[in-house]
Formats: C-alpha cells, sequence, structure tokens
C-alpha cells in the first residue's frame, strides 16, 4: 500500500482499525456473537411473517404518543437486561475474587462494565421507562389528542436509541469508558484515558440527552396547553403533576449536562484545560457541575413514580387521594430543593464546614415533602377497602424499602458520616435502595397498571406476584450486606479483596442477584402467558380496576384520535365522577378529526446525528463533518415541509364509538 493510500484511509477511518475490535475477549466475542444471531433471529422471522411494512409504518414513522410510549417501555427493558447482566457479572466477580484467586474478570474489563452498568441504569433503563409512562398516559388524563408537537416526539425517541446505539455499540467495536458512571476528571482526560472509552461516553449521552430535553419541552407545553376544558392546574391527577415537575426538571437539568460533555470534549479533541490542573483548570468544577445535573436527574426519575404510585393506591383503597393538595405543594417543593442539595455527593472534597452545613441541612429538609408523601398514601390506605393486586403489591413493597432507603439517605447527609461513609459501599446500598425500591418497583406497578389500557387485556397475576416477591426478596440478600461492608470500611468499585472474612457477604449478595435475575425472568414469563391467555384477560368496560382518571374513559387500547369529544372536566378525579353521575358517551354529532401524519424524518434525523457522533468518537473528520452538514439541510427541509395533516371521517369515527357504547351496554 502506498503512502498516499494510507493517509487516505487513515483519513477515512479515522483512529479505527481491526486491532479495535475484540476478537481476543472470550467474553466479549461470545456476547458479539450471541446478539448477532439474536439479530439473525429477528430479521428472520421479520422477513418470515412479512412484518417489515407494519414496522415501518405503525413504529419506526409513527407519531402517535400512545405508540411512542410503548416503545419507550420496551427500549428499556431491553436495555434492563444488558444491564442487569453487567451487574450479575460484577456480583459473581466480587463473591468469588478473594486472596490469590483472582476471579474471571480483567481488571480493565471490570471497569469497564461498572461504568457502563451505572450510565445504562440511570439513562438508559430509568429514563426511558419513566418518559414511556409519561408520553403514553398524560395526554390520555389531560383529555388531549396527542403531545403538542408529536413530531419532535418521534424523534426524541429516536435520539434516545441513538445513545443506546452507541453504548452498546462500544461491547464490539473499542471500549467503553473505565470512569465510573459520572466520568470524573483527570481520570476521563485524555493524558489517562487516551482509548476512545470515554468519547463513546461523552457522544452516547450527548445524542440521547438531546432527546430527552426535548421530550421535557413538549411534554410541558402539551400539560400546559392542551388540557380539557374545566381541568385547572389544581384539578389535574397526580401523575401529571408529577410529570409537570419532572419535565421542568428535564429542561432545566439536562442543558447543564450537554455543557459539561462539552467543556470535556474540548478538553479532549482540541487542547483546552477546563478541567485539568496542570492546564490551569480545575477538576472540581466539572464535579459541581455534573452534579447540578445529577442530582436532580434523581429527582427526575422518582418523581413520576410518586404519581403512579398515588394513582395506584386511590384505585386499590377505593378512595380519592389523601391530601391531594398538599401531594402537588410537596411535589413542588421536592422539585424546587432538588436543585439545592447537589454538593453533598462531595462533602469530603474541602468545600468547608459552612457550605457542607448548609447542603447537610437542604438534604435533611428535602427529606419533609417525600415522607409527607408517604404519609398521604398511608391515609389514603387507611379505612379504604384495599385489593392487593399486583400494582397493589409494588406500591407496598416500595413504601418499606424506600423509607429504609431514605433514613440511610438522611444519615449520609450529616456530614461527619459522610466523611466515614464517603466512597463505601454503604453508598452503593444506599443508593441502590431508593432507586430500585422507587424508581424499579414504581416502573413495574405503572406497567402492570396500565397495560390494560395499552392492550385491552390483563398481566397474568400469578407471574405478576412471582416478579414482585422475587424482586423484593432479591433486593434486600443483595444489597443489605452492602449496608454492612460499607459500614465495615470497605470501599466500592473494586473487582478483589484480600481478607477471605469478607467474602460470605459478597456471597450472600450475589444470591440476591440471582433472586432478582428470577424476577425479571418471571416478568418475561408474565408477559408471554398473558399474550397467550388474553382473551381470558380481557375486559370490556376497558377499565378492569375501576380507576379513577380520566384516561380510562376511552377504549382499552385508546383509538388513535383518543377522545372523539373532548371531555369537560369537573373535579379531580374526573372519570370517577362522570361514572357517578350515569356519564353516557354521546353517539351522534360528531366531526372530523385532523390527525398528523406518521413521518421518517425523526427516524432519519436521529440516525444522521448517531452516524455523526460515531464519526467524532473515532476522528473520521470527513464523514462527521458531512454528516453534520446532512443533518443541518434535513432539519432545514423538514421544517419547511407544513402538508402534515390527515383527517380521520367523521362517520368512521362514529362507528367506532358506536361499536364501543353499545359493548358498554351489553357489559351493563
Amino acid at each position: 500500500m502506498t503512502t498516499s493510500s494510507t493517509d487516505l484511509t487513515t483519513l477515512m477511518l479515522g483512529r479505527l482499525s481491526w486491532q479495535d475490535i475484540p476478537l481476543h475477549e472470550p467474553i466479549l466475542l461470545g456476547t458479539f456473537i450471541t446478539v448477532a444471531l439474536g439479530a439473525i433471529a429477528i430479521v428472520a422471522a421479520l422477513t418470515w411473517f412479512r412484518a417489515w411494512g407494519p414496522l415501518w409504518r405503525d413504529w419506526i414513522t409513527t407519531i402517535d404518543h400512545k405508540r411512542i410510549g410503548v416503545m419507550y417501555v420496551v427500549l428499556g427493558i431491553v436495555m434492563l437486561l444488558r444491564g442487569f447482566s453487567d451487574a450479575v457479572m460484577m456480583r459473581a466477580q466480587q463473591a468469588i475474587s478473594f486472596g490469590s484467586a483472582m476471579g474471571y474478570l480483567p481488571p480493565h474489563h471490570y471497569d469497564q462494565i461498572f461504568t457502563a452498568h451505572g450510565v445504562i441504569m440511570v439513562l438508559f433503563v430509568a429514563m426511558p421507562l419513566i418518559t414511556g409512562l409519561m408520553n403514553f398516559v398524560v395526554p390520555l388524563q389531560i383529555g388531549a389528542r396527542d403531545v403538542a408537537f408529536p413530531f419532535l416526539n418521534n424523534f426524541s425517541f429516536w435520539m434516545t436509541v441513538g445513545g443506546v446505539a452507541l453504548v452498546m455499540l462500544s461491547l464490539f467495536v473499542g471500549e467503553f469508558a473505565r470512569t465510573g458512571w459520572l466520568a470524573y476528571p483527570p481520570l476521563s482526560e485524555l493524558a489517562y484515558s487516551p482509548d476512545v472509552g470515554v468519547d463513546y461516553y461523552i457522544w452516547g449521552l450527548q445524542v440521547a440527552g438531546v432527546g430527552t430535553a426535548l421530550s421535557g419541552v413538549n411534554l410541558i407545553a402539551t400539560i400546559v396547553k392542551l388540557r380539557a376544558p374545566g381541568m385547572s392546574l389544581m384539578k389535574m391527577p397526580v401523575f401529571t403533576w408529577t410529570s409537570l415537575c419532572t419535565n421542568v426538571l428535564i429542561v432545566v437539568a439536562f442543558p447543564v449536562l450537554t455543557a459539561t460533555l462539552a467543556l470535556l470534549a474540548l478538553d479532549r479533541y482540541v487542547g483546552t484545560h477546563f478541567f485539568t490542573n496542570d492546564g490551569g483548570g480545575n477538576p472540581m468544577m466539572y464535579i459541581n457541575l455534573i452534579w447540578v445535573w445529577g442530582h436532580p436527574e434523581v429527582y427526575i426519575l422518582v418523581l413520576p413514580v410518586f404519581g403512579v404510585f398515588s394513582e395506584v393506591v386511590a384505585t386499590f383503597c377505593g378512595k380519592r387521594v389523601f391530601g391531594y393538595a398538599s401531594m402537588v405543594y410537596a411535589t413542588v417543593v421536592i422539585t424546587i430543593l432538588s436543585y439545592l442539595v447537589w454538593l453533598h455527593h462531595f462533602f469530603t472534597m474541602g468545600a468547608g464546614a459552612s457550605v457542607n452545613s448548609f447542603f447537610g441541612i437542604a438534604t435533611m429538609v428535602i427529606s419533609i415533602p417525600t415522607g409527607a408523601k408517604v404519609f398521604n398514601w398511608l391515609f389514603t390506605m387507611y379505612r379504604g377497602r384495599i385489593r392487593f393486586e399486583v400494582p397493589m403489591l409494588w406500591t407496598v413493597g416500595f413504601m418499606i424499602t424506600f423509607v429504609i432507603g431514605g433514613m440511610t439517605g438522611v444519615l449520609l447527609a450529616v456530614p461527619p458520616a459522610d466523611f466515614v461513609l464517603h466512597n463505601s459501599l454503604f453508598l452503593v446500598a444506599h443508593f441502590h435502595n431508593v432507586i430500585i425500591g422507587g424508581v424499579v418497583f414504581g416502573a413495574m406497578a405503572g406497567i402492570t397498571y396500565w397495560f390494560p389500557k395499552v392492550f385491552g387485556y390483563r398481566l397474568d397475576p400469578f407471574w405478576g406476584k412471582c416478579s414482585f416477591w422475587f424482586w423484593l426478596t432479591g433486593f434486600y440478600f443483595a444489597f443489605m450486606p452492602l449496608y454492612v461492608l460499607g459500614l465495615m470500611g470497605v470501599t466500592r468499585r473494586l473487582s478483589h479483596f484480600d481478607d477471605p472474612s469478607l467474602q460470605i457477604w459478597f456471597q450472600v449478595a450475589a444470591f440476591g442477584a440471582f433472586l432478582i435475575l428470577l424476577g425479571i425472568v418471571s416478568f418475561l414469563v408474565q408477559l408471554g402467558v398473558s399474550y397467550v391467555r388474553r382473551d381470558s384477560l380481557r375486559d370490556v368496560t376497558g377499565d378492569p380496576w375501576n380507576a379513577r382518571t380520566l384516561e380510562w374513559s376511552t377504549s382499552s387500547p385508546p383509538p388513535p384520535y383518543n377522545y372523539a369529544f373532548t371531555p369537560r372536566v369537573y373535579a379531580s378525579d374526573a372519570w370517577h365522577d362522570m361514572k357517578q353521575n350515569g356519564y353516557v358517551r354521546p353517539v351522534e354529532g360528531f366531526l372530523p378529526i385532523h390527525m398528523p401524519r406518521n413521518t421518517a424524518a425523526g427516524f432519519v434525523l436521529a440516525v444522521i446525528s448517531t452516524l455523526c457522533a460515531f464519526a467524532l468518537i473515532w476522528h473520521m473528520w470527513p464523514l462527521a463533518a458531512a454528516s453534520f452538514v446532512v443533518l443541518v439541510v434535513s432539519a432545514i427541509v423538514h421544517t419547511f415541509n407544513y402538508d402534515r395533516d390527515t383527517t380521520i371521517a367523521a362517520e368512521e369515527v362514529a362507528r367506532i364509538e358506536d361499536v364501543r357504547t353499545r359493548l358498554l351496554a351489553q357489559h351493563d
């Protein structure tokens, strides 16, 4: 090969070469073969059943908020399998790696795994799950036909998928970051991480972060502008309130993440020194900025599930939520205070006693509105006719588990205690205590609760209860030992230990991870069994739980237009009051409904954005420049494409509503 052709190859491929394909890593090679075989099987199945057309028309190009919500949840469940496999690998490594036994994971591979686990679980499991629930439920709860910007909704989802694709690609092309899930400098600077791992981290989060921020703007506009007549702010369902506050946090916090990662990218790509001590920068500035995003992110995850639990408790206790106004005010107070506590993540960094005192007190104060919510749920249950259906089981398990996590959080809010426990496994146990006991349990409760709204039939209760009990007992086995180890001074992020007396605790934790695995498997079995038995699990009323909020007034699953008539709301429990007052759906007077058309633009723009990010990761400058130009031009062209509306005929709307009304009459 001549010098000129070598230079051209280097220019086009950048840093990418055959050596970056991890053929020498048996674990990664086995994973790649498994994924490849799975992909081939999926492609073959889609081809055999001639499903490519419906997949493209009904899902990939859809702008229906309901289908996009379903895709978000499916994405979260798929990434849960990847993220939890990392957790199992870490637990297995720690359970066997003592003394002369080094375990089966090399240190550099273990470091990639715990970094990927944190990134995936927070940003690509929890975020898609709660975003999917908000996407599906919020427009139905407020009486809207869709979100405010349907195309933007499609684009946001596919940008999230683009971020997922980059993180997954790092398994097989190059490697992922070895920095921890927040990529602190100087470890993430070029001098200490010269490979592409941190670049995958930066651009994966940037691509997904754009989608998340735009989704936040969309849902805020939807809630503020598209509520049904009569639905004032204090008549909105609690889940809609928590969704509004969550998306306010998203819109304010995610640009901080974008700016922080942009500064880190400039340090790595251009040679600036924002965060490098030797060049006059300050690593502490990065840590402050990343936690200004990171702590609101925790509440971005947990606030929507607070809304889920409020809906579930009201439904399965047959009562209005106790203290509706206090629930709303507590949600708003949590939203505000979540910006005043970020520094408790680095009490030990020498900020000074006065600064530590302020943030310690603020951290304790934020527990007050959170505790108020727990009391409201308990008082809703008091003297209620409680039905321990599967969503209610998740809720009760949450209340016990989350309170324990909250108490350990208050302990960590005391700076002297944090000086002892910081960077220990006690902190790992606390974080998982609130995220699993809060976010995961809440997402499972929400999926189970709204599943009949989405698909028209309930999930099988037996396998749902199996999943719940495996998750609950598995959590306590997996993380209570870490509290003990943390109090003993065992630090986190270690793949090998010298003291053999610690091994039993890690073995118990590994057993807990195995129980959680059974919980995940039970959930997947539940989905399959429920599909097979869907006819026996169907409820023609469309409201199998006797729920109280407006979304249950439509059919299950809802039609594309959600509501043939825009409902008028008179009280906070709108649907419950309508049922009590003998609400009858009209059978005439329907008008044509204008709905936006499906579009491939969001998918195409996200693919180009992901390609541009991949080129930037590997320094493929011609490809990066070309894809960026195409991205800008495509966005401008789409902006001026106004012909996007279609019409559902009034006669078709009337026919569907008439069939639904007759079904209800037969059931009654």
